[in-house]
């Protein structure tokens, strides 16, 4: 039953990120504390490889269409490299029964964000002749990059549903441009992010299954994402996770 949990949650995980670059991790640490039973302590920096496998293997096919902008992604990563390690400290040093509503909270944030579907385009960075405010923006992307690092850190979850926004938003991306470049983030993050939490112990056998599936399952839905009905999938996923929120929460205390 735990292994046929776990590929489910592979395969969910997989074609969110393929699909969207985004929302599927928040389901990672779910799956592995109630489903795999493991706790907390052990879920996230297994969850985080399952991000950062995951996300690789979304951003493959996308890499062939040159449609990441390699700069901004430079730039969240100087910002949330560093948050990432620091969140997973802080993480280790937090009771399951702050993290997981805590968590549970950023469950329906994803939820509400997918639900809420495309970005407006335009870029509040951007002068009015289309470029990029370099000083303006700056820091504002390190900014975001850091709080998306600690989330990642902390949590375990790659914080694409706050990368895409901002890109999109801030800098005028596209969509197909946000959430190349949103893979990007959300891998380094991932790394970063287990790198701080080095010495727990780890299944090696439930990861090599779980990542194993992810990457596999994101590699087809990053192959088939043009073909695939999207928004009909996106609020699905939204609706689970949205679904799924209460249980997570109250889980922490029985």
């Amino acid at each position: 039953m735990t292994v046929a949990l776990v590929l489910a949650g592979a395969v969910v995980v997989g074609v969110s990120l393929g699909l969207f670059g985004a929302g599927g991790s928040v389901l990672a640490l779910p799956v592995l504390v109630y489903g795999a039973g493991q706790s907390v302590a052990v879920a996230v920096p297994t969850s985080l490889v399952v991000v950062a496998a995951s996300s690789v293997g979304a951003l493959v096919p996308r890499l062939r269409g040159r449609q990441v902008r390699w700069g901004v992604a430079v730039v969240f990563a100087a910002g949330g490299v560093p948050a990432a390690l620091a969140g997973a400290v802080l993480g280790r040093g937090l009771p399951d029964e702050l993290l997981l509503p805590a968590f549970a909270v950023i469950m329906v944030v994803v939820a509400v964000r997918m639900l809420r579907g495309g970005e407006s385009t335009g870029g509040a960075c951007r002068t009015s002749g289309g470029r990029v405010n370099r000083r303006r923006c700056l820091p504002r992307t390190l900014a975001a990059g850091a709080g998306v690092g600690a989330l990642t850190g902390v949590f375990g979850v790659g914080g694409g549903f706050a990368v895409v926004p901002a890109l999109t938003l801030l800098l005028g991306l596209t969509a197909t441009e946000a959430v190349a470049t949103s893979l990007v983030v959300i891998a380094v993050n991932a790394v970063a992010g287990f790198a701080g939490h080095a010495g727990a112990p780890v299944d090696h056998a439930l990861v090599l299954v779980f990542a194993g599936g992810a990457l596999l399952t994101s590699l087809v839905a990053g192959r088939l994402a043009a073909r695939l009905p999207a928004e009909r999938v996106r609020r699905w996923f939204a609706w689970t996770v949205l679904a799924l929120a209460p249980l997570v929460a109250v889980g922490a205390w029985t």
